[in-house]
């Protein structure tokens, strides 16, 4: 494929105001001028007309394909409220990848998706980072488990208040979740000794505690749910405590404290923007959120929490951004490159570099312009629209 005559965002360099990229297989090839442009091309061609051409959209915060559209109860398979610890679940054992909701990702030029389990539990499960485009979840598959997810704040709260069980309090949620890392540290600990020595004996198999040592031994992410100030600072503080690999979800309050979130090195998915005060952690939610964090030095990248708004109005999200006081190109890289970056994808998506995955958009107006049309999205070198 030969995408031609496009404004091309690359998102890891300038803009090309007239511009080509060039697919083999499924990786991008070449981008560039039109005036360096292949004279001759064997394959497809596809002639942008003066439209824009960007990198797949990546939605770093969702959960598709976990909350049936329009199906109710029986396709409600996000909050397992039954236990505030449960850290072994997968999302690939309860996506859907033939709901509805993933063609229309797909329309919308949403091309990846990190979804999970919901927030009803302090330690809720491992996220999955999806490919939109499929029938059977395991060849979909980026990168799984892509986070561990932990939830604070009124969440949890609720859940377990309704229930008469703990947690009903924050610093209940804290404990738990704390408690349950010092025991996957302690597993660890028990597991390395019975490798060195042989009269040492292995503990006896935890699906929680295996689930979460990638997370005590820094090798998989934790991705916060925190609205509140007070909810964000304790969980940057849970991850200090035990060296955590740490990113905070919506972070509705984050701009009361982004100088804080810099200096920390926290980086924060922010979102959805799209919607009222409906709860009272989101009493300070506004539009300038991630324009305030950015400012301050914080990475962030923007989600839809589908089905909370549903995952077509991605670049809506990045839209209302912009008029939070972002500029278009830094809203784009928030559901682009820097969504890859924090997503631990950067390698292969995000940007329109030669030898990354062939995810391309092409629309009608700027991405993020309300009244454009998706003319066509390539999903791995592949056209799917």
């Amino acid at each position: 494929m030969l995408i031609i005559n496009g404004v091309v965002h690359t998102m890891d360099g300038p803009v090309i105001e007239n511009g080509y990229v060039a697919l083999a297989g499924n990786k991008i090839t070449r981008v560039g001028p039109m005036e360096d442009c292949p004279a001759s091309w064997e394959g497809e061609v596809l002639d942008a007309q003066g439209g824009h051409v960007c990198p797949g959209f990546i939605d770093a915060h969702c959960h598709l394909g976990m909350f049936g559209d329009a199906l109710g109860f029986e396709s409600d398979d996000g909050n397992e409220e039954t236990d505030p610890c449960t850290p072994q679940l997968r999302a690939i054992d309860a996506v859907n990848p033939l709901d509805r909701c993933f063609a229309e990702a797909r329309g919308a030029g949403v091309t990846t998706v990190l979804t999970g389990p919901g927030s009803a539990n302090p330690i809720s499960g491992q996220f999955a980072a999806l490919k939109t485009d499929g029938r059977w979840v395991d060849a979909m598959v980026a990168r799984a488990p892509a986070a561990m997810k932990l939830a604070l704040g009124e969440n949890p709260k609720q859940v377990y208040h309704d229930r008469d069980e703990a947690p009903v309090t924050r610093m209940a949620t804290a404990a738990i979740i704390r408690e349950n890392l010092r025991k996957a540290v302690e597993y660890g600990e028990k597991m390395d000794r019975a490798a060195q020595d042989e009269d040492a004996d292995p503990p006896d198999y935890d699906a929680k505690l295996e689930a979460l040592l990638p997370v005590v031994r820094g090798e998989l992410p934790v991705h916060i749910h925190a609205h509140r100030a007070d909810d964000i600072a304790t969980g940057v503080r849970i991850a200090r405590e035990f060296q955590l690999k740490c990113v905070i979800v919506h972070g509705t309050e984050g701009h009361l404290l982004p100088e804080l979130l810099a200096q920390a090195g926290v980086p924060v998915i922010t979102g959805p923007s799209l919607g009222d005060r409906s709860k009272p952690e989101l009493a300070n939610m506004t539009l300038e959120n991630p324009a305030l964090l950015q400012r301050a030095g914080v990475d962030v990248a923007i989600c839809t929490d589908h089905p909370e708004v549903p995952v077509q109005y991605l670049p809506l999200c990045a839209a209302l951004a912009v008029k939070g006081g972002m500029d278009q190109e830094s809203a784009l890289a928030a559901i682009t490159i820097g969504a890859a970056r924090i997503a631990g994808l950067e390698e292969g998506l995000g940007s329109l570099t030669p030898g990354k995955e062939g995810d391309v958009v092409v629309t009608s107006r700027h991405p993020l312009e309300l009244l454009g049309e998706v003319r066509a999205v390539l999903l791995g070198g592949r056209r799917i629209i």
